[in-house]
């Protein structure tokens, strides 16, 4: 599966995805941030589920109806878990991200949200 950090998740999850196999590009590696729209346009130019911290990424995939493969947002978690949620949720909602799920993932639950036709 490939992957996009947003720049707002700590860098160490890219190293631990890495790890286990995933393709990730972190946006925290790139010399200037081109903004919320254009991350998520890459990320589904890339064919990338896009992992974020930001709920406005779910504004730009739900009101303005922007494409995208998947969007991960993770809410509550400290930057050294972030690498450890990702790769649980990754396995555990493969299925639901390749339709294009909104996956909202809190320490004591998970909210999975499609896109209306």
């Amino acid at each position: 599966m490939k992957l996009l950090l947003d720049a707002c998740v700590w860098g160490g999850a890219k190293l631990v995805l890495q790890a286990e196999g995933y393709d990730v590009h972190w946006a925290g590696d790139w010399d200037t941030d081109p903004g919320d729209e254009a991350i998520l346009t890459r990320a589904y130019q890339e064919g990338r589920v896009l992992i974020t911290l930001d709920k406005d990424f779910g504004e730009l995939a739900i009101v303005h109806r922007q494409p995208h493969c998947g969007i991960v947002r993770l809410v509550g978690f400290r930057a050294q878990e972030q690498g450890r949620v990702c790769s649980q949720i990754l396995k555990t909602y493969e299925h639901e991200l390749n339709q294009g799920a909104l996956i909202t993932v809190e320490p004591d639950r998970v909210r999975i949200r499609y896109m209306e036709s």
